[in-house]
């Protein structure tokens, strides 16, 4: 495991480069939540970076997040899972979970939103839909053109609160390349909040090695894990 002070320099370092990205896009570092991406690594990297002031953490697989939780139960930190959700975890996820960010189907939003609502008094979960800026069918994510039809029947869901749009574009060494899927995402997302009549204020997007460049394109979060934790470990 990197060393807790490894993790608070990686931190420190990733939070100067967003505020950098943030002024030269003319925009407020505060507009910008980071989001730890701890997927793989231990429960005691995870309280190391939140001792050194991260608040956002993003876990990729349900069963992995139930085997570290108990360890950081006490932690106020916010928990987004960002990795593909399976449906037959979607009940445990709503309870997990403060966030889907990684919703792409409606029978799945159904299942979220039952099991959400079964919890007394649980708040509303909140989820983003993953769009599929790249036309590769391996990819998850619902299509560009299938996005409305989603975002609509998603928004009339009691329990669940449709927040924005995430995407993940392909992995390409020149961040600047990247650029064209994360400006795609916000026109998708712009085009979405005219057709439902309200705002829809969460783009994800950006890792990382490009995650400056999302920043210039409007994203509002970004997913952030070898830049704070270190290379992740071997499965």
């Amino acid at each position: 495991m990197v060393e807790a002070q490894q993790i608070q320099d990686n931190l420190s370092r990733v939070q100067e480069r967003i505020f950098a990205a943030a002024q030269r896009a003319g925009r407020r570092s505060e507009e910008i939540t980071l989001i730890g991406v701890s997927k793989t690594h231990p429960a005691e990297a995870i309280r190391a970076a939140y001792e050194a002031g991260l608040r956002h953490f993003g876990e990729n697989r349900v069963q992995e997040w139930e085997g570290k939780r108990a360890a950081i139960s006490d932690l106020q930190a916010t928990w987004h899972l960002v990795g593909h959700l399976q449906s037959n975890k979607a009940a445990r996820a709503a309870g997990l979970f403060h966030s889907v960010d990684s919703l792409d189907d409606f029978g799945l939003a159904q299942r979220l939103g039952r099991a959400r609502g079964d919890a007394t008094g649980a708040q509303k979960l909140r989820v983003l839909l993953e769009v599929r800026v790249e036309e590769e069918e391996s990819k998850n994510g619902v299509k560009i053109g299938e996005a409305a039809a989603l975002a609509e029947k998603v928004s009339a869901l009691s329990h669940i609160e449709l927040a924005g749009l995430m995407c993940i574009p392909p992995f390409l060494e020149d961040a600047e390349k990247v650029r064209p899927y994360f400006r795609r995402l916000c026109e998708v997302r712009d085009s979405l909040s005219r057709t439902l009549g309200r705002e829809l204020p969460v783009l994800s997007m950006g890792m990382s090695h490009d995650f400056e460049v999302a920043i210039a394109e409007g994203a509002t979060e970004v997913r952030v894990g070898t830049a704070i934790f270190g290379s992740r470990a071997a499965k």
